[in-house]
């Protein structure tokens, strides 16, 4: 019978280069700020993409303040892979 315990250690311990090498795949999620950069209070959720989440931002402040005619106060950003958030739309912009 094979030693599994041989072969659990084989396999913890093979070089780097024979791993993959394939950046895993992360799937990006968006959020709305406010113009202090902090999750918008109302529209504190996530979008599966920049377009959902300016949509949304889009609507609500027509709702709220009527025909987009100038700066909007709602900035968007997205998820890095480090768990961090990166922004890619400034509020006001």
């Amino acid at each position: 019978m094979e030693d599994l315990s041989a072969r659990q250690a084989v396999a913890i311990s093979l070089p780097l280069s024979s791993r993959s090498r394939k950046a895993p795949t992360a799937c990006r999620t968006y959020r709305l700020v406010d113009l202090q950069g902090n999750p918008h209070p109302v529209l504190d959720d996530l979008y599966e993409s920049l377009d959902a989440a300016w949509s949304e931002a889009l609507h609500w402040w027509q709702e709220e303040f009527g025909p987009v005619q100038g700066p909007v106060g709602i900035g968007v950003e997205v998820s890095t892979l480090s768990g961090e958030w990166r922004t890619l739309r400034h509020p006001g912009t």
